[in-house]
């Protein structure tokens, strides 16, 4: 009936659905869930629902990475991610669990969630079984008892001990049948049955020398356990005094850490006997713990008490002696007493730091207040030597704070906004402080690496790059590099580079220049012609390879030099291709008549650009000067009857480049002995079709003169106003400003080709709407002339619309 009952306990307990009790603390939401099972369940054993108990879904223990943290102990439990229950991992033994002998025994444990993380203590409360019999710690004991001893005198006995706790502990004790002893069973302050045995009658040696009794220890389980141990009882003679102690109970305090050999207390007993009889020997009894006697030390003789071994205040705060003084009597009588040690704390323990839910490494651009770790502190010293404050030491500003969430426990968050292209690593060290005196203290480093994202642009050096390019380039020359830095790293770092489209006379930039993508290099794809374009301005963007990519740009100002590339071209006199210019003045000229005018143009720039003259070959050097500014070629003296009546000059024009270009033409000079003069005047139109066979740069060269209308308007209202004399006008020196300029003008110039008889005088006398008056005698037929014409309004950028003069003959 008892092992029924027993079992039917027994699957009641193992049938146990675990209790738990929700404690919330207010402030950071701390929770503890208290469960309570019966040790040795099954492994497997449904112990809880933690899914359910804590408010998850059962998804989100395997989504966010759950797992179980025991502390202090070996992981008797595990959780199943697809249910969500607790389950039994290992049988769990409360006897090995729970060494000390207390009522209760908690598992302590976290449950840890990731992303965000999260932390639920759990506290498993083990029941204890009655799965331990009592034992006795001597099998056999032997007592000497003298004949004289009284009635209801007590021994001491070999109590029993039951590794079970609570109601499956000792209960009782049961000794066998017995006319002289009984036993008297005593409860101690932590709940142990102690026995004594009492002498219930006198004893007579000589009747009954020796007693063999049974004692038998039951705990209070269901069905109860038990054990037994012998009693070997000798009754001897005489020595009727027992030592005493003046007190039954003695309390004293140790500190902990005591050197060993500390005197802890000395105790005196008294014999009132005499002799042998009343030489004490003190010793421990039975009672006292074997942990006990391994920390401190009794003399037998003198009955001091000494430090034995290294006491620690937070492996046990107090310790219960029981002591015996027994005397050397032929029958030896003892006194008994207990001491109560109590152990005083000092602040001998360090402060532990531990880390848990640690990110290695964070991206440069999270958020603050980003949970970097959980951070757990504790010391084992009680009271302000347990205390403990924990603190970031800070050499510099650290974008870290730590936040209290509970007690003992702390998070490391982000404070502020993290850079990693200021600072790519922290080493962020922790220090743990306890309260005491002197205080002590333990630190923790987390080394936490910042990841880069693409936050910066990438940045030239210049916003602005000039770069002089000298014209004729051979193609696909290198003209310059250009770089941009950009502070991020691996791919954030990684640079192209290209030419941003833009067209320039239909023609695009990537037509003209090319850029090499990955260093920078910036190519010619064509030789530039400074005559025809002299700068090109344009952008390259650098743009990194972050996700999305950043980018900036920078303009590109190519400015195209001149070379002397471009020989002179005269332009007037007029002459057919390899001609000779001849002109016709009488022989009558005074000194200084203007003869004729050299017109070239250079369509280089600046000194490539700058022509001045000179006579190579000439006749007669005294008859006609040259001005090497201007071209005009003067009479220095009138004629003579010996003066040839043909003169030959050769003129060169020649430009100031380097190496010098230049251009020749001939003239030949016929003199006759009279003046032609005009009878009628006429009007010829002159169109705007002129010089339809004339090259560009004729176009170009007259239309650079077009600054100096102004000044022939003056000289035609002059003209107007006084008769015409045979006597061009003096046009000045052409220059590379007049070339290029845009104003709206009109230029007009004339020259002569007039046959060997005839010839013929120009003035220029008239500019109306495009037309040009001229005076002209009656002349023969088959002589002709022209007047070459730049309309109004010819710049350099109009030069390929507009349309080449027309040559227009008389008949």
């Amino acid at each position: 009936m008892i092992t029924m009952a027993f079992n039917c306990a027994l699957l009641r307990t193992r049938s146990f659905v675990a209790v738990f009790t929700f404690v919330a603390l207010w402030g950071f939401a701390f929770t503890i869930t208290r469960y309570s099972i019966p040790e040795e369940m099954e492994e497997g054993s449904f112990v809880a629902n933690l899914a359910t108990d804590l408010g998850l879904d059962v998804r989100s223990l395997l989504e966010r990475n759950a797992k179980l943290d025991v502390i202090h102990s070996k992981n008797y439990l595990d959780i199943n991610k697809d249910t969500g229950e607790l389950i039994i991992r290992e049988k769990m033994d409360r006897e090995s669990i729970c060494m000390t002998k207390t009522t209760s025994c908690f598992l302590k444990m976290d449950v840890i969630l990731s992303n965000p993380v999260r932390i639920f203590n759990i506290e498993l409360e083990i029941l204890d079984i009655n799965d331990n019999a009592p034992v006795f710690r001597r099998k056999t004991m032997h007592l000497d008892v003298s004949e004289t001893t009284p009635p209801g005198e007590r021994f001491s006995l070999t109590n029993a001990v039951d590794a079970d706790v609570g109601a499956n502990s000792v209960k009782t004790y049961y000794l066998s049948e017995s006319r002289y002893f009984s036993i008297s069973i005593q409860t101690g302050s932590d709940g142990s049955k102690y026995v004594d045995l009492v002498l219930s009658g006198q004893l007579d040696r000589e009747e009954h020398g020796l007693h063999n009794l049974i004692l038998t220890a039951v705990d209070g389980g269901v069905p109860p356990r038990s054990g037994t141990a012998s009693i070997i009882i000798n009754v001897l003679d005489i020595n009727d005094n027992a030592p005493t102690f003046s007190q039954s109970v003695f309390d004293v305090n140790v500190s902990e850490n005591s050197p060993v050999g500390t005197v802890v207390m000395t105790l005196n007993a008294t014999d009132l006997d005499e002799g042998t009889n009343a030489k004490l020997i003190y010793s421990y009894t039975l009672y006292t713990s074997e942990k006990t006697q391994e920390l401190f030390s009794l003399d037998p003789n003198s009955g001091e008490i000494r430090v034995k071994a290294v006491v620690d205040y937070e492996e046990s705060q107090s310790f219960e002696m029981h002591i015996q003084a027994q005397d050397r009597g032929a029958n030896p009588l003892s006194g008994h007493c207990k001491v109560m040690v109590f152990i005083t704390d000092l602040n001998d323990n360090h402060p532990e730091v531990t880390i848990k839910s640690l990110k290695r490494s964070v991206a440069e651009d999270v958020s603050v207040g980003t949970l970097i770790a959980v951070v757990s502190v504790s010391d084992r010293d009680s009271g302000v030597n347990g205390e403990v404050d924990l603190i970031l030491k800070q050499q510099e500003a650290l974008p870290f704070l730590l936040n209290k969430s509970s007690q003992g426990y702390f998070e490391l968050l982000v404070s502020k906004p993290l850079d990693r292209e200021v600072k790519g690593k922290y080493d962020i060290k922790l220090i743990v402080t306890d309260r005491g005196f002197p205080a002590l203290s333990e630190n923790e480093t987390i080394t936490l690496e910042i990841l880069d994202v693409n936050d910066n642009e990438p940045m030239f050096s210049q916003s602005f790059y000039t770069i002089h390019v000298v014209e004729n380039n051979p193609p696909g020359a290198l003209l310059t590099s250009l770089s941009a830095h950009d502070p991020d790293l691996n791919e954030n770092q990684y640079l192209v580079y290209f030419i941003m489209e833009k067209e320039i006379v239909n023609i695009s930039m990537s037509m003209l220049f090319s850029i090499n993508p990955e260093n920078g290099d910036l190519y010619g794809l064509k030789t530039f012609d400074y005559e025809r374009e002299k700068e090109f301005l344009f952008h390259i963007e650098a743009r990194d390879s972050g996700v999305p990519p950043l980018s900036s740009n920078v303009t590109v100002h190519i400015v195209i030099l001149d070379q002397n590339d471009n020989t002179p071209l005269i332009v007037s006199p007029w002459r057919a291709h390899g001609s000779v210019v001849e002109e016709v003045i009488p022989r009558s000229t005074e000194k200084g008549h203007l003869v004729a005018k050299v017109v070239a143009i250079d369509a280089d720039s600046d000194q490539n650009a700058r022509v001045t003259y000179q006579l190579l070959q000439i006749s007669d050097s005294t008859l006609f000067s040259l001005d090497q500014y201007n071209g005009e070629i003067r009479t220095t003296r009138m004629f003579s009857y010996r003066d040839p009546r043909q003169q030959r000059l050769v003129v060169v024009a020649k430009d100031n480049g380097q190496p010098a270009l230049s251009a020749t033409v001939t003239i030949k000079i016929s003199t006759v002995e009279h003046a032609m003069t005009f009878l009628e005047t006429t009007e010829l139109p002159l169109e705007y079709e002129v010089f339809t066979n004339l090259n560009l740069y004729l176009v170009i060269g007259l239309g650079a003169v077009s600054f100096l209308l102004l000044i022939t308007i003056l000289v035609i209202i002059v003209l107007k106003c006084q008769k015409p004399k045979p006597k061009a006008i003096k046009m000045p020196p052409a220059n590379r400003n007049s070339l290029i300029s845009q104003r709206s003008s009109t230029i007009a110039d004339s020259t002569l080709i007039s046959s060997d008889a005839y010839w013929y005088s120009l003035f220029l006398a008239e500019t109306r709407k495009g037309k040009v008056v001229v005076r002209q005698p009656i002349i023969p037929k088959g002589a002709g002339y022209f007047v070459s014409s730049i309309p109004r309004s010819i710049g350099p950028s109009e030069t390929s619309d507009s349309r080449a003069s027309t040559l227009e003959y008389s008949k």
